[in-house]
């Protein structure tokens, strides 16, 4: 009998970005036993990746589903290896509010704070 492992990847929300998911998807009115946070790499932005955060009602069949701070997060096969490691939170400042994204995978970027190289 053989049996296949899901791969695993570690992403963290800080209690900050938590409470945030869980606001945005009460606003969003989604089926909480299924809902979560789609955190995503993306081609594109001026470094060549940038972050795709999205509340989905439900995770795909092949998606990686990790419970962080009682908030479900899924994540792609292919975002999953650029991800490892990644703490999501969120900012108010003067400036403006939003999520921000620590990378240890990351070799740099530019001054948006969205885009990244690995």
């Amino acid at each position: 009998m053989s049996t296949t492992q899901q791969p695993t990847v570690i992403v963290n929300l800080t209690d900050r970005a938590s409470e945030q998911v869980k606001q945005f998807m009460s606003q969003e009115q989604v089926p909480l036993e299924t809902a979560g946070l789609r955190v995503a790499v993306l081609p594109g932005g001026c470094s060549g990746f940038k972050y795709g955060l999205n509340i989905e009602e439900r995770p795909f069949d092949d998606d990686i589903i990790v419970e962080v701070g009682g908030v479900r997060v899924f994540v792609d096969a292919f975002s999953a290896q650029y991800l490892q490691g990644t703490t999501v939170d969120y900012v108010s400042s003067m400036q403006g509010a939003g999520f921000t994204f620590s990378n240890p995978n990351s070799t740099g970027g530019c001054g948006c704070g969205s885009s990244f190289t690995v």
